[in-house]
């Protein structure tokens, strides 16, 4: 393992875009990608070190991830299969690619690394909500883009329930106990606010034409009573 470089970056930046430039100035001839809120354990670290001093069969591998949300390690809800290719032979990674959940362009074959990192995410309630909304414009814009049906109440209302649903019921999130529920209700949060957002620019006309001929309407009230 090798010192940690910190480049300048800006805030506009998607994680694509974050990733290929970390992968720009990158010198070793093997590339590992952690986010902030992720742990490499000294489990880890020796599995790394054996495969990267290995025969070399393999060009990238995918790392598992345990979540800690709300202060418990997840097992349920869809998070316990949660894996991410991580770790790379640098002139195999071609790119990065994705504006909200990107993803590597990878030359040669992928295996997988025994060990997880420890994701330490979503520490409360505020913290969850403040990432929905950091990519909720960007999802919808997509979404937008992609020609997704106008959205309506029930539509709005079927893809929040679902998540719930789909979330306790189908990926069993309950088994993770009151930390699991609201995980859960966090992702159905998070999918309306989504879906409320297409609504949004979708509208014809726009919200921000709308405010504008109130604006107006309100001045020339003005006009009138000055007449």
């Amino acid at each position: 393992m090798h010192g940690i470089r910190v480049i300048p970056t800006s805030a506009r930046q998607t994680f694509a875009e974050l990733r290929n430039l970390g992968l720009k100035h990158a010198k070793h001839p093997w590339i590992l990608y952690i986010d902030a809120d992720e742990r490499v354990t000294p489990a880890l670290m020796h599995d790394i070190r054996h495969v990267i001093n290995g025969p070399g069969q393999f060009t990238a591998y995918r790392v598992g991830r345990n979540n800690i949300h709300y202060g418990r390690w997840m097992k349920a809800g869809g998070w316990q299969n949660d894996t991410l290719v991580r770790l790379f032979k640098k002139d195999h990674l071609k790119t990065w690619e994705g504006r909200v959940h990107e993803y590597a362009v990878v030359e040669g074959e992928v295996s997988d690394l025994i060990e997880p990192l420890i994701h330490l995410t979503h520490r409360t309630m505020a913290d969850g909500i403040r990432k929905s909304l950091q990519w909720t414009d960007i999802e919808a814009q997509l979404l937008l883009e992609a020609k997704h049906p106008h959205m309506s109440i029930l539509r709005l209302i079927k893809v929040t329930v679902w998540e719930f649903f789909h979330r306790v019921i189908v990926l069993k999130a309950y088994k993770d106990g009151m930390e699991g529920l609201v995980e859960a209700m966090t992702q159905s949060w998070n999918r309306f606010l989504v879906y409320e957002r297409l609504w949004e620019l979708q509208r014809i006309p726009s919200l921000e034409e709308t405010y504008e001929k109130y604006e107006k309407d309100v001045e020339r009230l003005w006009d009138n009573e000055h007449a």
